[in-house]
């Protein structure tokens, strides 16, 4: 069996404890044992903290890398912000030694060492790269028939010469691990932009950041899906919470049920709803459960 270490971020355990444990369902699955994270901390946010200091942010990101280092782990993220931030500190710190001396000096004071031994992985490029799109079909029992829009997030895809994931206005990487349960993934308009949650717009704009979002929506109730498929639980929040907001700013009511990639595979694999927490979002998903319990193929 495989071993990852679990970086959980901040949104997931404090919002949506939904997506942590149908990420540990199906990774067990899959084979993969994920390893708690002992003492980690927020990633820290890229957009906002690498903006203001970068070696505080390089120090900040890359103890929690030496925690998984510590565990000799590669480590899992299951948030394309927290991608981001390791990701980049990661490669950074691995490319520039200068740097990583620098960042050093910090780390001592904790005890820790950066070294460079590990790599971060997101749930979706892991999955795609290294348990591949057959080996989730073969591990299905319960297919999925639902119309998906596949919402992929900034982080996950750019910077593209650091993800090396394929086109960053047309990938297909996350589409194929959606069919892979069963279901389609529709196109809609504006696939590949910005939710609007990101780099602290959404506490310091939150009307424009909700004009963002509910772009998305419009243009994912034109064509006719059943639910968003996120593969980010700040995206997810924004997509699920950003909903229940719309509807008080804008008198704008739509109802779809958002979903982290976790929860659809772990559908596919024949978890319940409720194993899954796909009944804790805010908006109410009472009438996409009803489906799902009939809809299997």
């Amino acid at each position: 069996m495989s071993k990852l270490s679990f970086f959980l971020g901040c949104i997931a355990p404090n919002r949506y404890p939904g997506i942590e444990i149908s990420t540990k369902k199906v990774m067990e699955k899959l084979g993969v044992e994920l390893e708690d994270l002992e003492g980690a901390s927020c990633c820290p946010a890229p957009g906002v903290f690498r903006s203001f200091d970068k070696t505080t942010w390089l120090s900040l990101a890359s103890r929690n890398i030496t925690l998984s280092e510590e565990m000799g782990d590669d480590l899992l993220t299951i948030c394309n912000g927290c991608y981001g931030s390791l990701t980049d500190a990661n490669h950074m710190l691995k490319e520039d030694a200068d740097l990583k001396e620098e960042v050093n000096k910090m780390l001592s004071e904790v005890g820790h060492e950066f070294k460079g031994t590990q790599d971060v992985r997101h749930i979706i490029e892991y999955l795609f790269r290294e348990i591949g799109v057959e080996k989730i079909k073969q591990a299905i029992t319960n297919p999925i028939d639902l119309k998906v829009a596949v919402h992929y997030g900034c982080h996950l895809v750019k910077p593209s010469k650091e993800r090396h994931l394929g086109s960053t206005e047309n990938p297909t990487f996350f589409d194929e691990l959606v069919e892979a349960t069963g279901a389609t993934s529709v196109d809609y308009e504006d696939k590949m932009a910005c939710c609007g949650a990101g780099g602290g717009a959404r506490t310091a704009v939150i009307d424009t950041t909700l004009k963002l979002v509910d772009n998305k929506l419009e243009h994912m109730v034109a064509a006719g899906v059943d639910c968003v498929v996120d593969a980010c639980p700040f995206c997810h929040l924004q997509l699920d919470v950003g909903q229940t907001e719309i509807k008080t700013k804008f008198n704008k009511e739509y109802g779809m049920p958002v979903l982290h990639y976790s929860q659809l595979l772990g559908l596919a694999m024949g978890f319940t709803p409720e194993e899954l927490g796909i009944d804790l979002n805010f908006v109410d998903n009472s009438k996409f459960i009803e489906k799902i319990r009939g809809g299997a193929k």
